[in-house]
């Protein structure tokens, strides 16, 4: 359970800014509470739901103050870049979708981007294509951050509570401390080459054995807290430009492993764009989510349009049919992902003819009931105008997604990531510096042929990263949710879709299904759940390799039932929903 006193180490920066800004001159109120099962139930007055207690503590102290949605997302953020630095912060970047009371959606690109110099041969080094595992670590995989820029343009346009005043809480919990958590602590010692790989992260959460610090130990990083004041008190250009901008360029370009010539003109020239989000209906809702350099609303989108025309709902969650259905639906999808999606500002993307209704129709026609297709093959998109190459998956995992809906009805669905777990290694100020740009094809062609996630200048790198808010009939608020976990994201954002709007779950009923997910030829389904006794009946259908393993899973969510609102986070994460 989250207790009262994970709120009270947030008072204090809270209080400093009492004095000085207007907005904490309110009534006391009780903390806010969380559910010590991750579901808050009963409340209109706002929610949060994230990957850790303490983040969500701080974007729901945003709500007590009368701040929008928007404001508790952006403390939020700020604050898992403190507890939770596997996975997002000030050094990665993300995607948000935001809505209002009216349904009206604003989705802004916050991804990362490469150097200005970049070219399709940034990861072939000494006349050798670097493997993933060689191209992560160091300055080479590091590309301009995005996230502060995406938090200043969503401040402005859907902020209420002053900019500085967002920063409260992850500059108190970097300066006065936080307890070493058992996720951060396994992270630690799973990622520990990697997080251990700068003396400035070895210094910050491991012991001088070596080892992580353990479990309970309060983890102090002033670098940060300084850092986050500079930025709360002169905006994003703190960041952007002089003192930081120097420091994290020369960490990237004299990095011992892989430096590379990232330059302040890079950070000073990089902006965050309002992108057109995508929006298409299911069974009566609208689902919207965003669109590229994201391919996961694309590819949550395109499964549930093919899904559409079969009856789930009569078949329900413990039928070894359905799964099929999915994994079908999700295999055509990632096949389209592979071929056409990337960066939008620099290759013509299909996105209108991926998910038009006569397109959708035709995939969906490829899937039969109980046996499955020997090959899913992308298909031939209305706009697709260039024939790129297919190119294999990526591996993605250090991620985080949350979700704040405020007393207005308004609303923020917000995926943030550093890629892998501890990104880069690099740590700067206190922060961890992302391995993004690994998030591109690293070889430029298959088989001859471009593909349209090469590495190119200025480019951002395509995301499996899948933000979604879900409208009812009637147009009012019905959910927003995300996960966490690269590739596996649009399958777990499907999973919690299908259980709620298909399968009468609630939101955490749904994100406590497993998932089933396609990487290539293979069905990776997870371990210790029903999909690995439905193996066999997979296999009896036509799905020839299909895998068990244990997957790392964090999905979070905020529902509207009745008029009142029930957050959810993933049993399987430390995540917990918040309400002010």
């Amino acid at each position: 359970m989250t207790s009262r006193p994970q709120l009270l180490l947030l008072l204090p920066a809270l209080l400093a800014l009492t004095i000085a800004d207007p907005a904490f001159a309110r009534p006391a109120r009780p903390p806010a509470k969380a559910s010590p099962v991750g579901a808050v139930t009963g409340h209109v007055g706002g929610a949060v739901s994230a990957a850790d207690p303490r983040a969500a503590q701080a974007g729901a102290a945003m709500l007590r103050l009368g701040g929008s949605a928007t404001d508790a997302a952006i403390a939020t953020m700020l604050a898992l870049g403190v507890v939770e630095p596997q996975s997002s912060g000030i050094g990665g970047g993300g995607f948000l979708v935001t809505a209002d009371a009216n349904g009206q959606v604003d989705t802004i690109d916050g991804r990362e981007a490469a150097p200005h110099t970049a070219g399709p041969d940034w990861f072939v080094v000494d006349g050798q294509l670097l493997t993933h595992e060689r191209a992560v670590p160091g300055g080479r995989s590091v590309g301009v951050p995005g996230n502060l820029q995406l938090a200043a343009l969503a401040h402005q346009r859907h902020g209420k509570l002053p900019w500085r005043t967002v920063f409260g809480p992850a500059i108190a919990l970097a300066r006065d401390g936080f307890a070493m958590s058992a996720r951060l602590n396994n992270s630690l010692a799973l990622f520990k080459d990697i997080a251990g790989l700068s003396p400035a992260g070895r210094k910050l959460w491991f012991a001088p054995d070596g080892n992580p610090l353990p479990v309970g130990t309060v983890v102090r990083n002033p670098a940060l807290a300084k850092l986050l004041g500079d930025i709360a008190a002169r905006g994003p250009d703190a960041f952007y430009r002089g003192a930081n901008a120097r420091a994290l360029t020369s960490a990237v370009q004299h990095s011992t492993i892989n430096p590379a010539p990232l330059t302040e003109a890079d950070l000073a020239a990089y902006k965050a764009q309002p992108r057109a989000a995508l929006c298409r209906p299911y069974r009566g809702w609208r689902v919207c989510s965003m669109g590229p350099p994201s391919a996961g609303g694309i590819i949550v989108l395109q499964v549930l349009g093919m899904l559409e025309r079969f009856d789930l709902k009569a078949l329900g969650p413990a039928s070894p049919e359905a799964w099929h259905l999915i994994a079908e639906a999700e295999r055509l999808a990632f096949a389209d992902r592979d071929r056409f999606v990337a960066d939008p500002d620099k290759v013509a993307v299909p996105t209108a003819g991926l998910i038009a209704d006569d397109y959708i129709a035709a995939r969906s026609a490829l899937i039969a009931q109980g046996t499955a297709l020997p090959v899913a093959e992308s298909g031939a998109p209305a706009g697709a105008q260039v024939a790129f190459a297919a190119a294999p998956p990526i591996k993605e995992n250090g991620t985080t997604h949350f979700v704040a809906v405020d007393a207005k009805g308004g609303v923020a669905s917000y995926t943030s990531t550093v890629e892998s777990g501890f990104g880069s290694g690099l740590v700067v100020s206190g922060y961890v510096l992302n391995n993004e740009l690994t998030d591109f094809n690293l070889a430029p062609d298959e088989q001859g042929k471009p593909t349209a996630n090469r590495v190119g200048a200025d480019k951002r790198p395509r995301s499996s990263m899948s933000p979604v808010v879900v409208f009812g009939p009637d147009g009012r608020f019905r959910m927003a949710a995300g996960a966490a976990g690269g590739f596996t994201i649009p399958p777990q954002v499907i999973r919690v879709l299908t259980g709620t709007l298909d399968w009468g779950l609630t939101a955490r009923e749904a994100i406590t299904l497993p998932v089933i997910v396609p990487v290539g030829d293979t069905l990776l389904v997870e371990a210790g759940t029903p999909l690995e006794g439905m193996v066999p009946a997979l296999k009896a259908m036509g799905h020839a390799k299909v895998v068990a393993i244990p997957l790392r899973l964090k999905a979070n969510a905020v529902e509207s039932v009745d008029g009142t609102l029930r957050g959810a986070a993933d049993p399987r994460s430390e995540g917990a929903a918040v309400s002010p």
